[in-house]
């Protein structure tokens, strides 16, 4: 499978080295930051929480179910093992913010996007999504996002538990969809850097904030790559 140009270039930009800049040291910032705290108790930010594995990995999740929450599935994958981690070592906190959060649940299943191969990561980012099935519900149904397709110059958000404020959710209120879907892929230039993937990429339809992808891979300057929900 060929790799598209843009995804190539994202991947290399991860592999520069630490004097080459801001951008460097932490892509998909960039060069004017507007990321700002928001509040994980309020909408539509209520969906977000930490995930967070036995072995002290960090990533952003997102409910799509009272018992369902979606990530990227790289957050999942052990590179020492050669495997994706156990599903009792996989843990969600819900609306994760300065060490409390509403609900502690635990995996009982971890479902990989079916196609994705961390040995080929660039020819299957497309398919970079994990579903974790929990113990006990994490959110009311009456607070879950609708789901949309990420559309062209579409009004965008993107928040998580990124590396330079791990303790709260730092957003990105002010962007907007690049690209739609092209081979499973998102475009778009919301800021985010190491952390955030996992988090959904938020879209806004006549006035309606749902969730268009999810986030996976930063780029060089502001902006970065997110892949389609499931069908």
């Amino acid at each position: 499978m060929k790799i598209p140009l843009y995804l190539a270039l994202f991947i290399l930009t991860l592999g520069a080295p630490l004097n080459a800049g801001y951008c460097a040291v932490r892509p998909g910032l960039g060069d004017a930051p507007r990321r700002e705290v928001v509040d994980v108790h309020h909408a539509p930010w209520w969906i977000l929480g930490r995930v967070q594995t036995s072995l002290g990995s960090r990533c952003t999740g997102f409910a799509v179910a009272p018992f369902v929450v979606m990530t990227a599935a790289h957050c999942l994958w052990l590179p020492a093992t050669g495997r994706f981690i156990q599903p009792q070592d996989v843990h969600f906190l819900a609306e994760y913010q300065r060490g409390s959060y509403s609900v502690h649940a635990q995996a009982v299943r971890v479902i990989i996007s079916a196609g994705y191969d961390p040995f080929q990561e660039a020819a299957s980012a497309s398919l970079d999504r994990a579903t974790l099935i929990l113990d006990r519900p994490v959110i009311e149904a009456s607070r879950l996002l609708p789901t949309f397709q990420a559309k062209k110059g579409e009004a965008s958000m993107l928040a998580g538990y990124q590396q330079d404020r791990a303790e709260v959710v730092f957003a990105d209120t002010h962007c907007h969809v690049l690209a739609p879907a092209q081979g499973g892929l998102i475009r778009h230039n919301c800021e985010g850097t190491h952390g955030v993937s996992g988090a959904p990429l938020l879209v806004r339809n006549r006035n309606v904030w749902g969730i268009g992808g999810i986030a996976i891979l930063a780029g060089s300057g502001a902006g970065g790559l997110a892949v389609s929900l499931p069908q």
